[in-house]
């Protein structure tokens, strides 16, 4: 599509980039290309964020750019905003007394786009659901809704707008209501309904995919529903909310996702206005093996109340099964709306979500597909202390398919020996029947097979401790003994609490309550599936140690490693990550920073980049121990590096000389190309270790651009903000 708009130059940079008055054109000639153009212009033009669109002046100068939507006040249909810089000053017919600024600070360009990577545009039709004058369900051509919503655009008085509505009646003389266009006696209300808006925070994808089902069921039931990201969303328009569904995850310990942190900190610094006339229900994902279960969740559950809103229900928080209890969620919510919607003497319609469901895929989390195991590989040589495999699985016969960046959930099952050793401290046979769900199965089986025996939490120590009905862990799990309760839990599994607090005072159905069900695991997946079909690959770290005198086992690991053996089956699902995946232009660098296991994706990566014929450089950061030893996939990938697949190849041994070396080390050592590559559109990316190497990093990419940008840690923070702002930086962490 194209059209006909003004481009405004402006002096101050959304992407990050400092820049400053003075200067000419071509200081400016490395700037990042970006242009912000209004949300229903978007729209209208069948416009996403990050799409690739031409611009093309009235003396025939073009550039391609990318485009991403305006946020605020200052958002101004038919309006582009663009930062000074190499892309605008092509534009710009010349500099007024070097300042820095065109002849003519407003200039007519024509749009097109999309664009393909070949220049063709793609054929997009216009997505006019986000269009504030409703025009979604109208029978008007595309250019009819472009009069029309220029017409709407151009701060018509309400005399004026009056005059247009009694127009249009009369010419009609039919009597329809608005958005009646098929003659039908029903009406759709549901922009009458007061706006339901479902806000996420995801790094993994679970919270995404819950609020997708959210919105899908919705929609169906005629409800005025939007979804919006955390990442994206603009605090400006909290004072208008008025039904505010937030389902977010927690990292780490106690952190938010990367990309609900900006939304967090403007909470926690108290910037929210009062919010009483906001309603909000909040369910949060974690996991209860961490101490800071839900937190994320937690917090904004605070926030809210603390603006004055009112919950609609108690926050649920949910473990890594979150399955069932959002399910409930979802419907007591829709409920309440439902109400509303009555009330408001909306007409919402009777759905049918299983006609939705039955179109996903066979299998899924909840139906995992069982797949025979190809090869087990050790890739770690002689003297090394590490297991690192390399595993592939059959995917035939499964109608599974997968992306760069997703990963694959396993379910493991429990090592039969800590079964044993779990069985004798609990004085029970194995054979007792107990019911999990609706199902009746011998002890022995559910604890190898269905429930998670190992991971010790707060919230199965509390569970132990009223069925035991002991006063000395319910005395350690008291919240001014918190310290003595961290020593306990460090190193412990639950093999460790049924052995130092012994009781005879429930059965094998009482016990099996205090666990819950045995999580699949998630691993980013090491292969394309252009370049494996059906096949998928992963690379698995064993994890093994021994702490109060017993050798301890990761659970799922070692299943992997060592207790399948091919071609024994093991069930999985694809996990898809919307969060971590290649940019959708081939030609745009990347840059990627994997140590150890972290390398996964980015050997997917760069097999899809090589599958495909991308021609964007490609550079990555690589660590471990040692280089003899630990050089994980070391001849692949030297012969990429060799094949030019590779632009650059920067290694990290750290155990390899005296001074210990990381890859955050590599990256200040190689701070000025890295800043040279991002102000180019590089998209910069992290996966591995959360708690240490993925902060590392973090510090070492904002001290790089603060020292080659030449400006404050402050700003620096905030280029880099921009970047994960526009999705050029992604992080897989665990």
């Amino acid at each position: 599509m194209a059209e006909t708009m003004i481009l405004i130059p402006v002096r101050t940079s959304r992407q990050g980039t400092s820049l400053n008055a003075g200067k000419l054109k071509d200081d400016y000639r490395d700037e990042t290309s970006t242009i912000e153009i209004h949300g229903e212009d978007m729209a209208r033009l069948g416009l996403t964020k990050g799409d690739r669109v031409r611009m093309i002046s009235i003396h025939g100068t073009s550039a391609e750019v990318t485009c991403k939507p305006q946020k605020g006040a200052s958002a101004v249909p038919g309006l582009i905003f663009m930062a000074y810089g190499p892309t605008s000053s092509l534009f710009m017919e010349a500099d007024t007394a070097g300042t820095g600024m065109p002849l003519s600070k407003q200039m007519e360009i024509t749009l097109e786009g999309p664009i393909a990577p070949d220049g063709s545009i793609i054929p997009v039709q216009p997505n006019l659901a986000g269009i504030a004058s409703n025009l979604a369900a109208s029978p008007l051509s595309i250019d009819q809704v472009g009069s029309l919503n220029a017409l709407s655009s151009s701060q018509l008085s309400p005399a004026q707008a009056l005059w247009l509505s009694g127009y249009f009646a009369a010419l009609s003389g039919s009597g329809l209501a608005p958005g009646d266009f098929t003659g039908s006696t029903q009406t759709n209300n549901a922009a009458q309904l007061p706006l339901l808006t479902i806000l996420f925070g995801s790094e993994t994808g679970n919270g995404e995919h819950l609020a997708e089902d959210l919105l899908e069921q919705a929609k169906a039931k005629g409800f005025n529903a939007q979804i919006q990201d955390m990442m994206d969303y603009d605090v400006a328009n909290l004072p208008n909310e008025q039904y505010l569904l937030v389902i977010v995850s927690t990292q780490g310990e106690g952190d938010p996702p990367l990309t609900a942190g900006k939304l967090h900190n403007y909470f926690k610094n108290g910037e929210a206005p009062e919010l009483t006339q906001l309603k909000f229900a909040v369910f949060a994902l974690g996991d209860s093996s961490y101490e800071f279960y839900c937190q994320t969740g937690k917090d904004f559950d605070d926030f809210l109340a603390n603006t004055g809103a009112t919950r609609l229900l108690d926050r649920i928080d949910a473990d890594i099964d979150f399955e069932e209890p959002a399910e409930a969620w979802i419907e007591d919510v829709l409920a309440l709306y439902q109400a509303v919607a009555e009330e408001a003497g909306g007409a919402v319609a009777n759905s049918n979500t299983e006609t939705t469901a039955s179109k996903k895929s066979t299998y899924s989390k909840t139906n995992p597909f069982m797949a025979s195991t190809l090869n087990v590989v050790n890739l770690n040589g002689e003297g090394s202390i590490k297991e690192t495999c390399h595993i592939e699985i059959d995917l035939k016969g499964s109608g599974l398919s997968y992306d760069p960046g997703d990963a694959l959930g396993v379910y493991p099952l429990n090592d039969s020996r800590y079964v044993e050793q779990l069985l004798n401290a609990l004085n029970m046979a194995g054979d007792e029947i107990v019911t999990l769900g609706k199902e009746e199965l011998p002890l022995q089986q559910a604890f190898q097979e269905r429930l998670d025996i190992t991971a010790l939490s707060r919230v199965n120590m509390e569970k132990f401790a009223d069925l035991t009905a002991s006063d000395a862990l319910k005395t350690l799990l008291a919240k001014d003994n918190s310290e003595s309760f961290k020593d306990y839990i460090w190193g412990r599994q639950i093999l460790d609490l049924v052995e130092d607090y012994t009781s005879n005072n429930f059965n094998a159905q009482d016990f099996i309550t205090v666990l819950r069900r045995i999580p699949a695991r998630l691993y980013s997946i090491a292969s394309s599936i252009k370049a494996h079909p059906e096949e998928v690959q992963l690379l698995v770290g064993s994890v093994r140690y021994n702490s109060f005198e017993r050798d301890r086992e990761g659970v799922c690991s070692t299943f992997l490693n060592g207790r399948v053996t091919p071609p024994e089956t093991l069930a999985v699902y694809v996990h898809a990550n919307k969060n971590f995946s290649l940019p959708k232009d081939p030609d745009t660098p990347v840059i990627m920073v994997g140590p150890g296991t972290g390398l996964a994706p980015f050997r997917s990566f760069l097999e899809e980049r090589k599958a495909t014929g991308a021609s964007g450089p490609n550079w990555l950061f690589f660590g471990d121990q040692h280089q003899a030893c630990d050089y994980l996939y070391g001849d692949e990938l030297d012969q990429m590096k060799s094949d030019g697949l590779l632009t650059h190849l920067d290694l990290a041994f750290s155990r390899d000389q005296k001074e210990k070396i990381y890859v955050q080390t590599r990256i200040l050592a190689r701070s000025k190309e890295i800043y040279a590559w991002l102000e180019k559109g590089a998209y910069f990316y992290i996966c591995g270790d959360a708690e240490r190497m993925a902060k590392d990093v973090h510090k070492a990419l904002i001290e790089s651009v603060r020292i080659e940008a030449g400006i404050e840690e402050q700003a620096a923070e905030s280029y880099i903000d921009n970047l994960l702002e526009s999705r050029r930086y992604q992080r897989d962490v665990y």
